[in-house]
């Protein structure tokens, strides 16, 4: 099982991961502004990069979110499921607790669905 400092270790790597792939298209596109050229070739190769770019980094980041969904859902649900073993007649409150958490993190990736989206057509 995965503690919660070695997870937390993970999500701010994949973080620092995901800034670095957005910034570097960010640094492309502005280099690629700096030196433009009069001819089409460097237009569609600039356009290209950035559209890259923001591909990477909308695919990055809803796949981190529903890497970091899931395993919180998992660690929840494992963790709701040994406290309704040690105490069965608190099984309903532990169950509602538990959906209502599994809602919150749901809506968590919903939020960076919509990021993605985000970043693919407005960026």
């Amino acid at each position: 099982m995965i503690h919660s400092r070695k997870m937390a270790r993970i999500f701010a790597a994949a973080l620092l991961i995901l800034m670095a792939v957005f910034f570097t298209a960010q640094f492309k596109a502005k280099a690629a502004e700096a030196t433009e050229s009069a001819t089409e070739e460097a237009e569609e190769e600039k356009d290209d990069s950035a559209t890259k770019g923001k591909a990477v980094a909308a695919a990055v980041a809803i796949g981190l979110a529903a890497v970091a969904g899931a395993f919180s859902m998992a660690i929840a649900i494992s963790k709701s499921n040994e406290s309704i073993a040690r105490q069965p007649e608190a099984e309903g409150s532990i169950r509602s607790t538990l959906m209502l958490g599994l809602v919150f993190i749901e809506t968590v990736v919903i939020y960076a669905l919509i990021v993605a989206i985000l970043i693919v057509f407005v960026m």
